[in-house]
């Protein structure tokens, strides 16, 4: 008897394709919507792989995978990670948590609690079904620190009760219990130190210091820089890193970690105003503010176990970089105008037809009460919304 998987028509290259898919097995990505989970997704669907994407879209945006949702091997939930996820993976990317100070100071509890709770969820979920599982750890471990370059030895200084403290003592636990969770169960753990990461996708509003560069040059309003710009930061391109947390994941068990995954080129915030100024054409002036409280007066990477290990470097300097960072934020601003304009061309011909709530009134007589109503404000939602993801999906 037959196989019933087995069809006598099926070529060598088909055979081979079914094998190769097996084995390119199936990866969960936590807050795949995310500016780097967005990228990371695409990737691994490049590559392949059939993906889970799992975000609550607390910080990231449907925009981001709008263009992967047809997709035949991609599958989004809408999820928390401070709750358990049962799933069957081989592969789990822990992206998880609020970046940038703005979004993660917003609700600092939920921040830990999210770094915290998130880790041993998805840790138990890599216990029960035996996935390697990788954790997006941050150069953010090292606080401010008084070594330079920063060595994944090096322990770090960390204010454990500032501002920051709800991001930077998060991940420094979800670290520690990675290596719990090897010691103890023996999971296959991956942990990646991400350094300062930039690139199309990131949050226009997020607060960081790239992203918040390119939108005030293109708006030709002030460069607002904290402190003297005497600070440095090291930028990494979003491609770069996706290419490292691939070869991360799929390096030898024993490699656990961590590893420095960021570009080692060192610039002062002030040099990075001034080259954003330069390739935008922007007319901004530099205006200066304070220094936030626990600001890192320095960042830079060493790489060389990524070097050894992963035979990894970074390709992109940072003028390409931010080129395509500029190129992307243009297109979303012209976007976001457009759509500007087409809400308001709406309400200004809604109100010239009359008063607004008189119309809602007269729809509502039109279609009828209860269910019927509340249909239909979900219907006129769920247009607007579509346009407006239509519109935004112009800007890739």
């Amino acid at each position: 008897m037959d196989h019933p998987r087995v069809n006598s028509c099926w070529t060598l290259e088909d055979a081979r394709n079914i094998i190769a898919s097996s084995e390119a097995g199936s990866d969960v990505v936590l807050i795949g919507a995310g500016f780097i989970g967005s990228h990371l997704c695409e990737r691994l669907l490049d590559d392949g792989h059939d993906v889970l994407c799992v975000d609550n879209f607390y910080t990231s945006t449907r925009r981001n995978i709008v263009h992967l949702l047809d997709h035949p091997n991609f599958e989004l939930m809408r999820h928390d990670v401070t709750f358990p996820l049962y799933v069957e993976v081989d592969r789990i990317y822990n992206l998880a948590c609020p970046a940038s100070p703005i979004h993660y100071q917003r609700d600092p509890v939920q921040t830990t609690k999210t770094s915290v709770h998130g880790a041993i969820n998805m840790l138990g979920l890599a216990k029960r079904t035996g996935a390697r599982i990788l954790q997006a750890s941050t150069s953010e471990v090292y606080g401010d620190p008084e070594i330079h370059p920063q060595t994944e030895d090096y322990w770090g200084n960390v204010n454990p009760i500032g501002i920051r403290s709800c991001y930077d003592e998060g991940k420094r636990c979800a670290e520690t219990l990675f290596f719990d969770y090897r010691r103890q169960h023996g999971l296959r753990v991956k942990v990646a130190r991400i350094f300062n990461t930039y690139g199309p996708r990131m949050h226009p509003n997020d607060g960081r210091v790239v992203s918040n560069f390119v939108i005030q040059a293109l708006r030709d309003e002030p460069i607002t820089i904290y402190g003297d710009g005497s600070q440095s930061r090291s930028f990494c391109y979003v491609d770069d890193l996706i290419e490292a947390f691939l070869s991360l994941m799929h390096s030898r068990d024993e490699l656990q970690g961590p590893v420095n995954l960021g570009n080692p080129s060192e610039f002062t915030i002030l040099e990075l105003a001034q080259k954003v100024i330069s390739l935008t054409g922007s007319g901004s002036r530099l205006e200066f503010r304070p220094l936030p409280s626990d600001d890192p007066r320095q960042r830079q990477p060493d790489i060389t176990l990524a070097r050894a290990e992963l035979g990894w470097q970074p390709k992109v300097q940072l003028e390409e970089g931010l080129k395509k960072t500029i190129a992307y934020f243009d297109r979303l601003l012209r976007s976001s105008a457009r759509v500007s304009k087409v809400d308001f061309a709406r309400f200004d011909r809604r109100q010239h037809a009359g008063d607004r709530r008189r119309a809602q009134r007269q729809d509502y007589r039109l279609i009828g009460d209860g269910k019927d109503r509340r249909r239909a404000t979900r219907d006129r939602r769920s247009a607007a919304d579509d346009d407006t993801l239509t519109a935004f999906a112009a800007a890739e």
